[in-house]
């Protein structure tokens, strides 16, 4: 299912790119508040009503690029929001992916409940995707929710190939070749955010999932770039709106919001 939001005045580039360059500033002054791994919250919560969310970081990120989208989806004191900060020196998802696994155990155990919701953004994504759909964490993730996330694989800045994370995130490689095969059965619904001004996919679409077994809504906004997707506030509303209702209403309804953004 695919959702388009678009933004009908003229200078959408224009304003994406000036909208991305103030969130990198913002992001930049809060990244050393994001270094450190989070302390869990304690046992005395499991009486929040909604299923618990767990946010993933991108590559070089850290959990500071959530400040905004967690004060949405934890406003009202419905919903246990915590964040997962993997290691900086991480060179295979698929070990991060296993190391999610562990979290999310512990999470489940901690707040009592059989399931959470994951929210990716960029590499974080594809982590998330990873236990879902290869090491069985559909049976523990309700909804997982990605923003900017090269799930087709992206051509983006070649030179930084002596990176084996960003050799993870070609089109060719063996990570992506196991997200292509297939997942019968696959419980999770997944929800992805994509935008034609995303700076960092190329091409655009490889943020959208497109796999024949998994239950998919691709929602693409207009006028915001990657770093916007973590932090617009139409999109971090949205993504509340996804996790609070079962169904594709609770997406649909962003063309308002973006429309006056």
């Amino acid at each position: 299912m695919g959702v388009s939001i678009p933004v009908p005045v003229s200078g959408a580039a224009l304003r994406a790119g000036v909208l991305e360059a103030v969130v990198l500033g913002g992001h930049l002054l809060l990244y050393p508040t994001g270094m450190l791994q989070e302390k869990p919250a304690g046992t005395g919560r499991k009486h929040l009503g909604q299923t618990p969310a767990l946010l993933l970081h991108g590559f070089t990120d850290n959990r500071s690029v959530f400040v905004l989208l967690r004060r949405t989806l934890a406003a009202g004191g419905r919903r246990q929001v915590e964040t997962y900060n993997y290691s900086p020196f991480t060179r295979d998802l698929r070990v991060t992916a296993r190391h999610l696994a562990r979290r999310v155990e512990e999470l489940c155990e901690r707040t009592g409940r059989d399931q959470v919701d994951l929210v990716g953004h960029s590499l974080g994504g594809l982590v998330g995707r990873y236990y879902v759909q290869c090491l069985g964490g559909d049976a523990r993730v309700r909804t997982l929710v990605t923003l900017g996330t090269p799930h087709s694989g992206t051509r983006i800045a070649p030179f930084m190939d002596v990176h084996p994370l960003v050799r993870q995130m070609r089109p060719d490689s063996e990570v992506m070749a196991e997200l292509r095969a297939p997942a019968p059965g696959c419980r999770t619904r997944c929800v992805a955010f994509w935008s034609e001004f995303d700076e960092l996919m190329d091409p655009t679409e490889t943020a959208c999932i497109e796999h024949p077994d998994l239950l998919v809504e691709n929602v693409q906004v207009t006028g915001i770039g990657h770093l916007a997707l973590a932090a617009h506030p139409a999109v971090t509303a949205a993504v509340r709106r996804t996790l609070d209702g079962p169904g594709p209403a609770a997406v649909e309804s962003l063309g308002d919001a973006a429309s006056v953004a």
